[in-house]
């Protein structure tokens, strides 16, 4: 259909005479075929009415009225009646009536212009169907339109397609007309629309995916592996590489599981576990070529702990000054919480302490130095805390005074049967990590929970004001796994970077506070 200005001119220039079609239609921005239909048109309402040429809304309105459009208008048109009777009456559907009136014309319009006009002749004559089939609309709740508006103004795609199928699906439009706009096929919009019809708004809602626990046990297995993978030296798997990269990764993988797994697969599953590779080629990787000897012996010992035996996890915190200290900390937006960068140290501390990891319980006291005598000291202090046991591991990072000739001398003494029988001490075994390996030290994730709650934005007066804030969060860190020896890492001490306890995928350590 023209527009009426563009109709009137043609009236204008018919009234004229002598019309030249090729530069009309050019003027007009359309083909001389459609001009000379117009024309004929024109002509033929003149001879009915010679008089409707000088009044020219009129002779507008006749050329617009929709008996004049079409004869193959005209026959379905007058067809629709009987078509909704048979619907609503007779279990038809609109494509079954497109079929007989298809039979029964050699020029016939194709079903999706049937539908359309059929459903306009509804509206026009405010009709409708009884019993709508479920690819229609029935009802669209106040409350469902708002969302649906949302929707259509969303960003994400899916959400503005549902919401356009089931609002112009609601104001008439064909699920063809639908699928061109949205780019979409008809089964999933009939989908849309049938879910839509039974639960409203919620039908249309995705659904969280749901995985069995078999798959998730299975990718947490993987994922644990990994990070396995990532504390061992690629030379382990016979890789010339200094560091991890996602191929490297995933062939050792393969290797040490049988299970190919991808390098997309590896990058997501490290991220998830909070890794990077700037962090993992840092302190992540141990160059012990002993790695898995060490680490196997560790576990073994861990696993078949008796009542009557206890694993140590060593080290030292510090030294640290203590001095005004930074961190995070709750201030008002647009804030800046500063501290001096040059000031006047009150003192030095280093604290020396044991983790006994099937208790939880830490031993502690404070050392002027980090050196052979303070492990010594600290070994009498458990040997005389625990002389009720059978036995004593002790597991310690690679540091020189940790593996002392002097120490090694000091274990082998108590582990005499003349010391053992005189003093009823328990057996001592030692149990080295393996080098570079600080990040399994259990204890560092105990020392980074003593940093953030008691050192971080501290600002105490004096040395020994702060060793009594240490000690008192040993004190009920202690208390607490005592009272509740299932529930590590729920209290003041939840601060520290893993639940402590010894596991080889496990980061202890925190080198930012250390």
């Amino acid at each position: 259909m023209l527009s009426l200005n563009k109709i009137k001119k043609i009236i204008d220039s018919y009234k004229a005479g002598g019309i030249n079609y090729l530069r009309l239609s050019k003027h007009l921005h359309i083909s001389r075929t459609t001009l000379k239909k117009y024309v004929a048109r024109i002509k033929d309402i003149e001879l009915q009415d010679p008089e409707l040429i000088n009044y020219p809304y009129k002779l507008i309105n006749q050329l617009t009225a929709r008996g004049n459009t079409s004869i193959r208008y005209l026959i379905i048109s007058s067809l629709f009646p009987s078509v909704l009777f048979n619907i609503n009456n007779k279990g038809a559907t609109v494509k079954s009536e497109w079929f007989n009136y298809k039979e029964q014309n050699d020029k016939y319009y194709r079903y999706s212009q049937f539908s359309t006009h059929f459903l306009a002749w509804l509206k026009e004559n405010k009709l409708k169907i009884d019993n709508f089939s479920s690819y229609h609309i029935k009802i669209i709740l106040k409350e469902d339109l708002q969302t649906l508006k949302k929707w259509r103004k969303s960003t994400n795609r899916k959400l503005w397609g549902k919401a356009v199928v089931i609002i112009d699906r609601y104001n008439g439009h064909s699920i063809l007309y639908i699928e061109k706009k949205i780019e979409c096929s008809h089964r999933k919009i009939n989908s849309w629309i049938k879910a839509f019809n039974s639960f409203g708004i919620k039908g249309l809602e995705s659904k969280p995916r749901k995985i069995n626990d078999k798959k998730l046990n299975d990718i947490k297995l993987k994922k644990s592996n990994l990070i396995k993978l990532i504390h061992e030296t690629p030379k382990n798997y016979g890789i010339n590489r200094a560091s991890w990269s996602l191929g490297t990764l995933s062939e050792a993988y393969l290797k040490k599981y049988d299970i190919k797994i991808s390098r997309t697969t590896v990058s997501e599953y490290i991220k998830s576990e909070g890794y990077g590779f700037r962090k993992a080629k840092k302190t992540l990787t141990s160059p012990d070529p002993k790695y898995r000897e060490k680490l196997e012996n560790i576990t073994n010992i861990l696993s078949n702990l008796k009542s009557n035996e206890r694993f140590f996890s060593v080290d030292e915190f510090g030294p640290f000054s203590v001095k005004i200290q930074g961190g995070r900390s709750i201030v008002k937006k647009g804030t800046v919480k500063t501290f001096p960068q040059w000031q006047r140290s009150k003192g030095r501390l280093i604290c020396t302490a044991a983790l006994e990891l099937s208790t939880n319980q830490i031993t502690h006291f404070y050392s002027t130095a980090k050196n052979t005598d303070e492990m010594i000291k600290l070994l009498d202090i458990l040997l005389n805390e625990y002389k009720s046991d059978e036995k004593i591991y002790f597991s310690w990072d690679a540091a020189s005074w940790h593996a002392s000739k002097k120490l090694k001398e000091k274990i082998k003494l108590v582990n005499s049967d003349n010391y053992r029988s005189k003093n009823h001490t328990p057996f001592v075994e030692l149990a080295p990590l393996p080098a570079s390996a600080q990040f399994l030290n259990v204890i560092e994730s105990v020392f980074s929970g003593l940093s953030k709650s008691i050192i971080h934005n501290s600002n105490y007066e004096s040395v020994e004001e702060c060793k009594n804030a240490i000690n008192l969060y040993f004190k009920k860190r202690n208390e607490h796994f005592l009272a509740n020896p299932k529930k590590a890492g729920n209290k003041i001490w939840k601060k520290e970077k893993v639940i402590p306890k010894f596991d080889e995928k496990n980061n202890c350590k925190d080198s930012k506070w250390r």
